[in-house]
């Protein structure tokens, strides 16, 4: 290869870095910013016997709890078939009020499990997460068929989750929290490697564009950390 060519290679090569870099900064900054607004709803709402109120009673979920629960499905899938419609200022919006109604619908795990066994879950959680995006983040292997058997798979846990709402089989249970570990603890390393190669042509886009692509980055993840810490809860959970 001649020298300027190399030369010109290696910048190109430096530049993507660097714009991967700086998206990926962008996206986990707000991805940490969702699950510390998640994280403070869930705390106020558990231990307000008034904020609790609001959405459980005596009898289980009030009308609004119920809302409250449902809500976070329909917004997130708003946000995932419109944002290219929206402006950077009503998506980051609704991304913020999107932690909000999952901090709320979430304040039963600390009605339910020790506050001791949810925090340390929770680290478990976030050095899992870690460990799987630096894995995601410097792997030069290719993780896009892995990532469509594991699409696949959740396809799968999801049916067998709707199947075992009826059936309430404990053995049926235990396999979709077996399998949704590993799920998700897959999907980080795939998402995390998706994300990098879209933030190494984020040159291409300009303003608004480049940050609404973050902040759908942020979903993705945090959406991946929100369901493996779930499903460990369920492992690592102590009941009150």
């Amino acid at each position: 290869m001649p020298q300027n060519q190399f030369e010109q290679t290696f910048s190109t090569n430096t530049q993507a870095q660097s714009l991967a870099k700086t998206f990926m900064t962008s996206v986990f900054s707000w991805m940490f910013l969702a699950l510390g607004i998640t994280a403070i709803t869930t705390y106020l709402f558990a231990s307000s016997p008034s904020l609790i109120s609001i959405l459980y009673t005596d009898t289980g979920l009030s009308i609004l709890g119920w809302v409250i629960m449902l809500a976070p499905f329909g917004l997130v899938m708003l946000i995932s078939f419109k944002f290219q419609q929206m402006s950077l200022a009503k998506l980051s919006l609704m991304f913020l009020i999107y932690s909000v109604l999952m901090g709320m619908s979430l304040s039963f795990i600390l009605l339910v499990y020790t506050q001791s066994s949810v925090l340390s879950t929770f680290i478990v959680t976030s050095g899992t997460f870690g460990l799987m995006a630096l894995v995601g983040y410097t792997t030069n292997t290719d993780l896009t068929k892995f990532g469509s058997i594991l699409f696949m798979a959740l396809i799968g846990i999801i049916l067998a989750s709707v199947v075992n709402f009826f059936m309430h089989s404990g053995t049926l249970e235990y396999i979709i929290s077996i399998a949704g570990v590993l799920i998700f603890t897959g999907l980080t390393a795939y998402d995390v490697q998706k994300l990098k190669r879209i933030g190494m042509s984020t040159g291409e886009y300009a303003g608004q564009a480049k940050d609404k692509l973050a902040i759908m980055g942020a979903l993705t993840l945090y959406l991946d950390f929100i369901n493996l810490f779930l499903f460990l809860l369920r492992f690592l959970g102590v009941r009150k």
